[in-house]
């Protein structure tokens, strides 16, 4: 994957500061190009006498667009190009825009309803997550408040599988383009109290896991240093509490091999990652 046209959707709201935190970093990082959007809704075509009102109207919506990309620019400056896109959805809007373009990557914040410093999906994300042919980055509620000054590691999660192999491929590229280190970690969930037949099951579970992870790390060491681990709790949540999230890490999750090619689809475990995530998560489209 390469990274050299970022895209953000705008809004002057805290999660788009979030939003375009998180982008100018990866542009920065990455040496990217930076495309700020806000996406307005279209004016109405009425012959008639209401064509006063539809000229009020767009009059309207141009001077909203315009305030909007203004707060952005006092926050990115010179580091992005600035474009209005027409929608009726936002993110429709964005994923338009982003074929447009031919971006690499669209960037959003999380819906306001989340709690802080979770990742949490509202609309936008929703229609982005169903129809983007790029890989979608979300960020945390709050991430603009005390952001890093770089990435610091990737982390994929992983399981074995022709989507998941594809995805560390992915990471390793992004991994060598940032200039950081890749972690391949699996998540095992087992019940605290069981027979010892299922804690024998979950054993060849560990051992399974950390072969898997070895084994995918290998085919990445020649591109960038690979570290594994494997996170075991009682749920997803609980697994991914178990070890240390570095303040400029970027989690990278495969999209589901159920979803359509060349298309972001997440999965259950994929929904249960992002919404346990503290950290960005980058979700990647499904490749053949």
């Amino acid at each position: 994957m390469k990274i050299e046209n970022v895209l953000t959707g705008f809004i002057p709201e805290p999660r788009g500061r979030d939003g375009l935190a998180l982008a100018m970093l990866l542009a920065r990082q990455a040496r990217a190009t930076l495309t700020v959007a806000t996406v307005e809704p279209p004016a109405w075509n009425t012959p008639g006498p209401a064509r006063a009102e539809e000229s009020a109207w767009r009059s309207y919506l141009h001077e909203q667009a315009t305030s909007t990309l203004d707060q952005a620019r006092e926050l990115a400056g010179n580091e992005a190009d600035y474009v209005v896109q027409t929608n009726r959805g936002s993110g429709r809007g964005l994923v338009e825009l982003a074929r447009k373009l031919d971006v690499d990557v669209v960037v959003i914040g999380s819906a306001p309803s989340g709690s802080k410093g979770r990742v949490s999906m509202g609309s936008t994300a929703d229609q982005l997550l169903h129809s983007s042919s790029v890989p979608v980055l979300l960020a945390p509620k709050g991430w603009s408040d005390e952001p890093p000054g770089e990435f610091s590691r990737i982390t994929v999660a992983y399981r074995r599988g022709p989507g998941c192999d594809a995805a560390v491929s992915v990471a390793a590229s992004v991994a060598a383009a940032l200039d950081v280190p890749l972690r391949l970690v699996t998540l095992v969930v087992a019940a605290g109290r069981r027979v010892k037949i299922e804690q024998e099951m979950d054993e060849r579970l560990r051992e399974q896991a950390a072969a898997d992870l070895k084994a995918a790390a290998r085919g990445q060491r020649r591109r960038t240093q690979v570290e594994v681990e494997v996170l075991e709790g009682r749920t997803v949540a609980h697994a991914m509490a178990e070890t240390e999230w570095l303040p400029g890490e970027l989690i990278i999750c495969a999209s589901s091999s159920t979803g359509p090619l060349r298309r972001v689809f997440l999965g259950d475990t994929s929904i249960k990652i992002v919404k346990a995530a503290t950290r960005p998560v980058m979700i990647l489209t499904r490749e053949p």
